[in-house]
């Protein structure tokens, strides 16, 4: 079982960390392959995002590949079958924040389901 967690786990991680490829973020087509079609976040700045609106600002170039958002403490927890929370820190050009998102199985993969940040001091 324990085994079956970290692979969940690893697979949620893989995936948040494709999300904040600057390459990954430029495709529409590989950012909706990551995100639930039910996908919710409440952003740094207190805004409420769904996926037409991410892709809006992922396809910006809201990371550029000459300054990549730099990640810390990254870790997860399986909190039901097909659902992982992870937590980690971003530094996105100095802009720190502390995430969380929701990860779920579904038939094509997993996909984040909500994510959240929280600027921090």
């Amino acid at each position: 079982m324990a085994d079956e967690s970290e692979q969940a786990v690893q697979a949620a991680i893989d995936g948040e960390l494709r999300l904040l490829d600057p390459e990954v973020r430029a495709s529409p087509a590989r950012v909706l392959e990551l995100l639930d079609p039910e996908f919710t976040e409440i952003g740094a700045s207190g805004r409420r995002w769904d996926v037409e609106s991410i892709l809006t600002v992922t396809s910006g170039g809201s990371v550029s590949p000459e300054s990549p958002v730099k990640v810390s403490e990254m870790s997860g927890a399986v909190l039901a079958p097909g659902i992982v929370h992870l937590t980690y820190f971003a530094d996105n050009q100095g802009r720190r924040a502390w995430r969380s998102s929701l990860w779920r199985l579904t038939e094509t993969g997993w996909r984040m389901y909500f994510h959240q940040g929280t600027l921090t001091s």
